[in-house]
């Protein structure tokens, strides 16, 4: 069952990219490369890489961050950037399983969250729904656990206010 909770913002680093879903693997794929240049820089990672959905656009396409937070300080090259996760009220919700679940995951969450009257840190704009923070954090390393249907994700829907 979801939850509220408050988190503090948060500094990373990310490319981004507008992709539909068969495509989203060349977003996903960023991830190992740029964790690889952080640690080679002796940059520490602050928490699990993750995906940050901008914009959802009509017809199955978004705009998506690759992301990991971090720690000190990182001056990236271009595609690479450095933002912050805002702090505020989460709705926070933990799906196990593949990839191919997310979909259903996140429609239970954002169903839930219309049950509770909760308000969306998010607007409609001209290329779709903007969100001001809509993440699935990767709590799963694909290396140490291989079997899809164990990787853990939270889904994490930012609250107005």
């Amino acid at each position: 069952m979801p939850a509220i909770v408050e988190r503090p913002a948060q500094r990373y680093v990310a490319e981004r990219a507008t992709l539909g879903i068969p495509d989203f693997p060349r977003i996903a794929d960023r991830l190992p490369p740029l964790i690889g240049t952080l640690t080679a820089q002796g940059i520490a990672l602050a928490g699990a890489p993750f995906f940050r959905y901008r914009v959802l656009h009509p017809g199955m396409r978004f705009t998506v961050e690759a992301g990991v937070p971090i720690e000190g300080e990182f001056a990236p090259e271009e595609p690479v950037f450095l933002d912050e996760l805002p702090a505020g009220k989460y709705v926070l919700d933990t799906y196990v399983g593949a990839p191919d679940g997310l979909v259903a995951a996140t429609g239970t969450v954002l169903a839930w969250g219309a049950a509770e009257g909760i308000t969306w840190d998010r607007t409609d704009g001209p290329d779709g729904e903007e969100w001001g923070c809509r993440l699935e954090v990767l709590r799963t390393n694909p290396l140490e656990v291989p079997d899809p249907t164990q990787w853990v994700t939270d889904l994490l829907f930012r609250v107005a206010g």
